[in-house]
C-alpha cells in the first residue's frame, strides 16, 4: 500500500476522540484545528486526500491541484463541496451516513422533555430554598403534559427519523411523518400532508436534509397551522425552518415553543432573531451538538478511516 498525502483541514470540529491520528496509518498525514477560507486552496495544495468537515472547497481549489484525488466529509451533508466540479475533476467524495442517529434521537427527547417539564425552574425552585418554605410536598408552577396518547409528527423519516419514531412510540405517543422526497412510502406509521401532520400533531420533529424540497419549508404560514399548545423541534437543517417566522410565531403564542440545535448560519451573528424572541424559556437553543456524542464522533472518524482505506485499496489494485 503506497504511503498518500492526507489532510485533514478542520479537526477541531472533531474534539478530543482518541482515534483522530488513525490516519497516519494511511500515509503522510497533516492535520490542522482549523482552516479559513483564504488559507484552503495552499493546504489543499500537493494533497491527494482531503478531509473536511465543515470547510468549504470551491471548484477554484479543486483546479487548482491536479493532485487531489479523493474528498472524505467527516459528515453526512455535501453541501460544503462543488460536487459538479469534483465530478469534472474525476475527484472522488465520499460522506458518511448514520454515524449520529441515536446520538441526535438522544438529544431530541433531551430538549422536547426539558420544554415539556421546565428542568431548570424546578430546579431552581428547589435549590434557592423556596421548596423548603412551603406547605405542600409538591409545587405546581409549572404545568405540563405528558407524551403518552399524543401525535407526534415527524417530518423527514430517515435513519434518525426512524430512531426518533421508535423512542415516541416507547413513550406511548402516535407517531406520524411527512416524507419530503415523496418516495418514502413503505414506513409503518401513517403518512400525511405536511399541512395535515403540523394541524393535527402535538410535537412536530425535523430529520430532513436541506434542500431544494425542504428550504424555508417551515415559515409562518405554515408554524400557524399547528395547535398554540404545540412544540417544534429542530435537530435537522437551519435552513428548513424560517428563523425570523419562529420567533414571531412563538412571541405572538402561536406555538408553545420550540427547540433549535440548527440555524441557517453556524455560528449566527449576535443579530440573529432567535436572540431577540421576548420569553427566551420557550425557545431552547443548543450550538449543534446534536450529533456530537463522544461515541458519534469517534464512530465517524473510523468510517472515514474506512472510506479512505477502501479508496486506497481500489486504486492499488
Amino acid at each position: 500500500m503506497s504511503d498518500y498525502r492526507i489532510v485533514f483541514l478542520d479537526a477541531d470540529t472533531v474534539g478530543d476522540v482518541s482515534n483522530l491520528d488513525c490516519f497516519s496509518n494511511l500515509g503522510e498525514y497533516t492535520v490542522y484545528p482549523q482552516t479559513r477560507l483564504e488559507k484552503v486552496a495552499e493546504r489543499v495544495a500537493n494533497q491527494e486526500i482531503v478531509i473536511t468537515n465543515k470547510v468549504k472547497i470551491s471548484a477554484e481549489v479543486m483546479q487548482s491541484t491536479s493532485d487531489l484525488a479523493l474528498i472524505c466529509v467527516a459528515a453526512t451533508g455535501t453541501n460544503n463541496l462543488d460536487l459538479a466540479a469534483a465530478r469534472q475533476q474525476n475527484i472522488v467524495v465520499k460522506n458518511v451516513e448514520d454515524y449520529s442517529t441515536h446520538s441526535v434521537a438522544q438529544l431530541t427527547f433531551g430538549v422536547l422533555l426539558q420544554l415539556l417539564h421546565r428542568h431548570d425552574y424546578y430546579n431552581e425552585y428547589v435549590h434557592s430554598g423556596q421548596y423548603s418554605q412551603q406547605s405542600l410536598f409538591t409545587h405546581l408552577g409549572h404545568s405540563f403534559w405528558q407524551l403518552k396518547n399524543r401525535k407526534f409528527g415527524i417530518i423527514g423519516l430517515g435513519n434518525i427519523g426512524r430512531q426518533v419514531a421508535k423512542i415516541a412510540e416507547a413513550m406511548g405517543a402516535e407517531v406520524v411523518y411527512f416524507s419530503t422526497s415523496g418516495k418514502n412510502n413503505n414506513a409503518p406509521y401513517r403518512q400525511l400532508t405536511l399541512g395535515e401532520l403540523l394541524q393535527t400533531s402535538d410535537v412536530v420533529s425535523v430529520h430532513a436534509p436541506l434542500n431544494k424540497n425542504t428550504q424555508n419549508l417551515l415559515n409562518y404560514s405554515q408554524l400557524s397551522k399547528m395547535p398554540s399548545h404545540s412544540i417544534l423541534l429542530n435537530t435537522g437543517r437551519g435552513g428548513i425552518v424560517n428563523e425570523a417566522d419562529l420567533v414571531r410565531a412563538i412571541d405572538e403564542g402561536v406555538i408553545a415553543g420550540a427547540a433549535i440545535d440548527v440555524y441557517q448560519e453556524e455560528p449566527f451573528p449576535l443579530s440573529h432573531p432567535y436572540l431577540q424572541v421576548k420569553e427566551k424559556e420557550r425557545l431552547l437553543m443548543t450550538p449543534h451538538i446534536g450529533w456530537a456524542s463522544r461515541e458519534a464522533r469517534t464512530l465517524l472518524i473510523d468510517r472515514v478511516y474506512q472510506n479512505i482505506q477502501e479508496f486506497i485499496e481500489n486504486h492499488s489494485a
